[in-house]
């Protein structure tokens, strides 16, 4: 059949030797499109999620730390002096990371497995939406998935071979995790019990190889660890405000909820494999504890980061969430397929890279109506209305002063959301610290509020007494259907000399 023609072009071309590598670069570069162009489509009516805006608020004022670690404020600071602040381009990036991790599992997998079960893994990868539906939003917490599949790649090569080279690569990586997010310190925890439990660990410590990565991964994190000091560990403070002081009973549900969640969105390559290998009971305890050492240290990789923030949970009374493990199952089809007994064909192989192609191109077919349906069922206006937004206060602003906008207050998702869309790319107050008082009166303000948001407007009120108020009500029609109209209270303050 002609449609099969391409799956099976690319099947071979992945498993030529001569050409895998090229192959795989040329498929990992359509993924990005195709998931780019997707989210660019179907999200055109909702624009950027919170979280995206606020890390551009971060990027403009860099700093060792914020509410958490900075490393996607730093990503986010370098993309956008490359690229133009657009939502097709922060996109772009989003899928920039996932795709980077299947790179890496593929790079790593030839450690574990044959050429037929290295593409079949790929290509399962794609089937979970770690890689794809939820790393749309970028955020601390999509970064971590290749930071994640790098540190762990470079910890089990530097394992096994001693590698001076490995090593440091595995210590900075580990402070890079660390610097993304500090869920990362069960990566680190986690390896460490593969290191402790594997029968080579005598020689392991023995060899310079983990001394080099602690003193790599020591110096990469010492500056912000000498930010955290300076800052009475706020970050701690912020996390445990949010997720912390549970009861026992609420933590042991949130993670009974984790540990689900986070099987469910791996169900299909479960499913997958099973049937597609048939394994009897024997193989199946192979996989998840395999008996040989080099497939047991990998095993002891994955199982360890993906279970110990239960124990972690626990033990501190936070609650965790099933989202949170998405960096955690980058070595999930070497746990499935590299045991002997499990065996995957050339039909199974071609019929996973059907499905892995098929999803992200009916998903752009389908991008325009979800867009559509997104509109017609009321998207957050802190998101969609953000641009409209961002206009309008730059035109009240400029009508009051030709200096542009340097600061904006007021609530915090809308006041990112004038940030990141404002073309005098101004810088955000709210949990950011402030600049002086004599810089702020020179430069100016401008604080934004929902108009039924009797808070913000009070504490805007008292911060900006002799403040220009407009109010204005904003409404988006997509594709000429009908939004909601939203209210809000724009107060400026202009510069004073």
């Amino acid at each position: 059949m002609r449609l099969l023609q391409p799956i099976n072009a690319l099947h071979k071309a992945l498993v030529d030797p001569a050409r895998r590598e090229r192959s795989v670069l040329i498929a990992l570069a359509a993924y990005l499109a195709l998931w780019t162009i997707y989210a660019t489509v179907s999200k055109s009516s909702q624009g950027l999620h919170p979280d995206m805006t606020e890390l551009i608020a971060w990027s403009r004022d860099l700093a060792w730390g914020y509410k958490h670690p900075p490393l996607a404020a730093l990503i986010v600071r370098l993309w956008f002096s490359v690229l133009p602040v657009a939502e097709w381009s922060y996109y772009l990036l989003a899928m920039l990371m996932p795709t980077l991790a299947l790179w890496i599992v593929w790079r790593g997998s030839a450690d574990y497995l044959d050429i037929e079960k290295r593409v079949a893994g790929l290509a399962l990868l794609m089937l979970v939406p770690f890689f794809n539906f939820h790393a749309l939003k970028f955020n601390v917490n999509t970064v971590l998935i290749p930071a994640w599949a790098a540190t762990t790649f470079w910890f089990l090569r530097s394992y096994r071979t001693r590698s001076a080279l490995y090593a440091a690569l595995a210590g900075v990586g580990a402070a890079g995790c660390m610097l993304g997010k500090y869920w990362s310190v069960f990566l680190l925890a986690g390896l460490a019990v593969a290191a402790l439990a594997d029968k080579r660990r005598v020689d392991y410590f023995r060899s310079a190889a983990p001394w080099i990565t602690v003193v790599a991964g020591a110096v990469v994190l010492a500056p912000h660890l000498i930010w955290l000091y300076q800052h009475d560990f706020a970050p701690f403070g912020y996390a445990m405000y949010v997720h912390g002081a549970k009861s026992f009973a609420g933590t042991a549900f949130a993670a009974l909820g984790y540990l689900a969640g986070s099987a469910g969105y791996v169900a299909i390559p479960v499913i997958v494999v099973l049937t597609a290998a048939r394994p009897s009971r024997a193989t199946i305890a192979d996989m998840l504890w395999p008996t040989d050492r080099e497939r047991r240290l990998a095993a002891a990789a994955f199982w360890g980061p993906l279970l110990l923030p239960v124990v972690g949970a626990l033990v501190s009374g936070t609650d965790i969430t099933s989202l949170w493990s998405m960096s955690a199952w980058t070595l999930l089809p070497v746990l499935l397929l590299s045991g002997p007994a499990v065996t995957i064909v050339p039909l199974d192989t071609r019929r996973i890279l059907a499905a892995a192609m098929a999803i992200p191109l009916l998903m752009v077919i389908a991008s325009p109506v979800i867009a559509v349906v997104a509109q017609r069922n009321g998207p957050n206006p802190a998101s969609a209305l953000s641009d409209l937004l961002a206009a309008q206060v730059e035109r009240a602003w400029h009508e009051v002063t030709p200096l542009p906008l340097r600061f904006v207050g007021g609530a915090g998702d809308l006041a990112d959301g004038v940030a990141t869309y404002a073309a005098d790319r101004p810088r955000v107050l709210t949990d950011m610290p402030p600049p002086d008082a004599a810089e702020l009166a020179r430069s100016g303000i401008v604080l934004v509020c929902f108009a039924d948001d009797a808070g913000c407007r009070a504490k805007a009120s008292a911060q900006a007494a002799t403040a220009r108020r407009i109010e204005t009500e904003i409404v988006r029609n997509f594709l000429r259907f009908p939004g909601q109209p939203q209210r809000y209270t724009i107060l400026i303050v202009p510069p004073r000399p």
